[in-house]
């Protein structure tokens, strides 16, 4: 082996000669790279390494700091690694459940023989900074997957026992820090030193772990209320236990022991549930209250459209007669889109809307006249007349469904009481393991990559492209006004990942390994090994998830 290795280095556009096994950490000075904020990670040939991996051949390298989403999952992962660890040396005998992302920081729960208090959540804050002071390593293992299941099973980690028990790996690795083992499925940080910015506070029945704001990471992000969203997370966590799947194991171990047909219909008939109860609440406020129109919103592949047509069929049932809007039909012509902050067309904006004639046409139809509602000719990038008119009659609700839905700018003159809103997203509740959460985003990215790729002919490259844009649009948009929402509707089901990564693992191998992509097409398959396939063919043709996987019986 030659003493020296050439790597590229794509922050610097630097190639340069190193020593042989030299880490990414030490190359940041030799390469030259600069940051106003944390290096964390890099992605080394386009797939994200820890700054503590060697190179022994030629590489090309490209550094992320903390305004990138993957550095950033690699500094909140460390920090979830430092809270466990602090809770363990603090609270002998506790347990940690980091649940969900909420209130922009991450809720986590502690299982202790005594209620944990300000003294207590004082003391694990005060070792968690004498932790990240000691600037402690932390070291990866790698064994067999048998030698570390037995690892996790005694000392009482059953929940990860399972996961890896049930994932089909020959080698597992682990972590550990100072003696703490514990699992977590990307990269860290090399040591603890690098956490310098975090908090954790009480937060509703529970407690809060703040992280570095996105924008801007030498602040942290604002702490804000999110209880709707809680209390829909709360209660999909009360269903798995009812249902014995608190985690990913659980349900590879379903299917294990061919309980799967009796966990999908679980799900499915949890799902008709909640669609009709939420069509109960807006019929009985349709006719104590004069409720007539009712606005859905909710981020990208959300299942929006699928859900507006079950809850129709369901206020069919309540015997209210429906009618449809989309607000994808009142964009404006495509030349008079506004532009982004970087120029190009921003069809996520509520002023990519014709506000003025949806206003006008809404408040019509309310007061009892007639319209004639514009169609989008998507291809054409103009809105059309077709003739397609619409009268509410009195026993008709109008469905408006779009993703401005709970934007209090749209409907700012349609009075309160004649308007119900729904806010809809896949807010993953079930967890691989006590400490690894499954962020809703990848869960809709997911759905994302297959329903384009299927009906809209676009590559999984093209779609993870565009991801970060949508991203932000839906920050912007979207997330501000989801508390405004009358109720909430999780559309994420138990079983979907596994059943939809059958569909998935082909479209992310398309991507090639030569481009950006590939490294979030990499991190999505590594993250799909975890779920045992099942077949689809037992989802009903009305099953949400149809919307992306095909075989519906609806028209979309």
């Amino acid at each position: 082996m030659t003493d020296t290795v050439r790597v590229h280095c794509l922050n610097t556009d630097i190639y340069k000669d190193v020593r042989t096994g030299t880490s990414l950490r030490e190359l940041i000075a030799v390469l030259g790279v600069t940051s106003p904020c944390s290096i964390i990670n890099a992605k080394v040939n386009n797939k994200t390494e820890s700054l503590a991996y060697r190179v022994y051949r030629p590489k090309t390298i490209e550094y992320a700091d903390l305004t990138h989403s993957s550095a950033m999952r690699t500094y909140v992962r460390s920090l979830c690694f430092i809270l466990a660890k602090a809770v363990d040396d603090t609270l002998p005998h506790a347990a940690t459940h980091i649940e969900h992302a909420v209130a922009r920081g991450y809720y986590f729960r502690i299982e202790a023989e005594t209620p944990v208090g300000d003294r207590e959540l004082a003391a694990i804050r005060r070792r968690m900074r004498e932790i990240v002071e000691a600037d402690i390593p932390f070291v990866r293992v790698e064994e067999e997957t048998e030698r570390v299941v037995t690892l996790f099973r005694e000392r009482g980690m059953e929940d990860r026992a399972r996961l890896l028990e049930t994932s089909g790996l020959l080698y597992a690795r682990y972590s550990m820090l100072e003696g703490y083992v514990d699992y977590f499925y990307g990269s860290l940080t090399p040591s603890t030193g690098y956490i310098t910015l975090f908090d954790i506070r009480q937060h509703n029945d529970g407690f809060l772990l703040r992280v570095p704001n996105r924008e801007n990471p030498v602040e942290l992000e604002p702490e804000i209320q999110q209880e709707k969203l809680l209390s829909v997370y709360r209660e999909h966590l009360k269903f798995l236990k009812i249902s014995g799947l608190n985690n990913v194991g659980d349900l590879n171990l379903a299917n294990r022991e061919n309980r799967m047909s009796e966990v999908i219909q679980v799900a499915e008939a949890y799902q008709a549930n909640r669609i009709a109860a939420i069509a109960e609440e807006i019929t009985r406020r349709f006719r104590e209250e004069g409720v007539r129109v009712v606005l859905i919103s909710g981020p990208s592949s959300s299942g929006k459209t699928t859900f507006r047509k079950r809850l129709e069929v369901q206020l069919l049932v309540n015997l209210l007669k429906p009618a449809g809007i989309s607000l994808d039909d009142y964009f404006v012509d495509r030349d008079r889109t506004p532009p982004d902050e970087h120029g190009e067309k921003d069809y996520e904006s509520l002023y990519a809307l014709d506000l003025k004639l949806f206003e006008q046409q809404m408040l019509t139809l309310v007061a009892g006249g007639e319209i004639e509602i514009p169609s989008y000719n998507f291809v054409t990038g103009r809105r059309e007349f077709k003739k397609n008119r619409l009268k509410m009659e009195d026993d008709c609700i109008l469905i408006v469904e779009g993703i401005h839905g709970l934007n209090p700018e749209l409907t700012e003159h349609i009075p309160p009481e004649k308007k119900f809103m729904v806010y809809v997203s896949a807010l993953t509740t079930i967890s691989l393991d006590d400490h690894n959460w499954i962020p809703a985003s990848d869960n809709r990215l997911i759905r994302r990559i297959v329903r384009d790729y299927r009906y809209r002919g676009y590559s999984a490259e093209q779609t993870i492209s565009r991801w970060d844009s949508v991203r932000r649009g839906e920050d912007r948009w979207i997330f501000p006004y989801q508390e405004n929402a009358d109720v909430m509707f999780n559309s994420a089901m138990i079983y979907e990942l596994a059943a939809i990564r059958r569909h998935a693992e082909p479209i992310l191998m398309r991507v090639p390994r030569t481009v950006p992509e590939y490294s979030e097409a990499y991190r999505l398959l590594k993250f799909l090994r975890y779920f045992n396939y099942i077949p689809d063919r037992e989802l009903p043709p009305t099953s949400l998830l149809r919307e992306f996987l095909g075989g519906s019986s609806f028209r979309y």
